[in-house]
């Protein structure tokens, strides 16, 4: 395993270690003003919600690693302590990308990325109109981490007002994740989308307590066939089906290999935890374990 010392390895390298192993990144596309009401509009993906009462959002301009030089939006904040974060999708990655561009203070990002200014209800920078989620924020702290090139200014920002595009939203006027349609950083020049063939779901065990890897017989957390996500699932039941269960359910379902392999127990395990990582597949998770405690029945 490779060993990166950070206090003798150089910014640059040390940044693309943590950007390529860090990710994917939600995009904070930050929209400022400066004191005299010049726009701009720049990407971040060091940038996350922290807190949802107060709403908090938190991102993170950067001084340059090649130059040392603050960030435009850093200074406008410093200036007029707010900002519009607005969330970025497929559609407009190119814009968001091309905004980022190293144009000189003053140069409007809104005019060359072709991005459309609408004006917020509660502050003074812009909204992009493209952007399917747009919030309102005041800047309630700047914490300064460093003064060298890649230091950077955690902008903790308190969210007034969210505007959601109606597209976007479900039946019950939710964020429908299938429909928003995100894109996200990882290293290098490589960005991520969370489409439908990207996103999978698992169920969050708000109020369940899964019996955990503890209570899993040893002769299945040492397969060779189920991973650690496979055992993940299992450890994730509540209750282990009993004897009976076990028993009705080789005989309705396992029979046949039981009697294919009744001269080779160890082929038959082999055969079992295999039916059983398929089972886990379609999220089976109570039929994976019957099948995988017939074997010692």
């Amino acid at each position: 395993m490779l060993t990166i010392d950070t206090s003798v390895t150089k910014n640059p390298k040390l940044h693309h270690y943590l950007l390529g192993a860090v990710g994917p990144r939600p995009i904070c596309f930050a929209s400022t003003v400066d004191k005299d009401g010049n726009r701009n509009v720049a990407p971040f993906s060091f940038f996350n919600v922290f807190s949802s009462n107060p709403p908090i959002a938190v991102f993170s301009p950067a001084k340059s690693g090649r130059t040392g030089e603050s960030k435009d939006t850093y200074n406008n904040i410093k200036e007029v302590p707010e900002v519009v974060i607005n969330i970025v999708d497929y559609d407009m990655v190119q814009q968001m990308s091309l905004a980022s561009s190293p144009y000189k203070p003053g140069e409007d990002e809104f005019v060359k990325s072709g991005l459309t200014p609408v004006p917020s209800d509660l502050i003074k920078p812009f909204r992009v109109g493209e952007s399917p989620v747009q919030m309102e924020c005041k800047v309630n702290e700047v914490i300064e981490l460093g003064q060298e090139g890649g230091a950077g200014n955690l902008i903790v920002c308190e969210i007034l007002k969210i505007h959601i595009d109606e597209s976007i939203l479900d039946d019950k006027q939710m964020i429908d994740q299938h429909k928003i349609d995100l894109v996200a950083r990882m290293g290098g020049n490589w960005y991520c989308r969370a489409d439908k063939n990207s996103m999978f779901e698992i169920k969050k065990p708000i109020t369940s307590r899964g019996i955990g890897f503890d209570n899993i017989p040893e002769d299945i957390l040492t397969s060779k066939v189920l991973s650690g996500n496979d055992l993940g699932m299992l450890g994730g039941i509540e209750v282990l089906p009993d004897e009976t269960e076990v028993n009705d359910y080789r005989l309705m379902e396992l029979s046949d290999l039981f009697m294919k392999y009744e001269e080779n127990a160890a082929a038959l395990e082999l055969e079992l935890h295999k039916i059983a990582k398929n089972l886990l597949k379609d999220q089976k998770i109570e039929e994976a374990w019957k099948t995988l405690l017939t074997f010692n029945n």
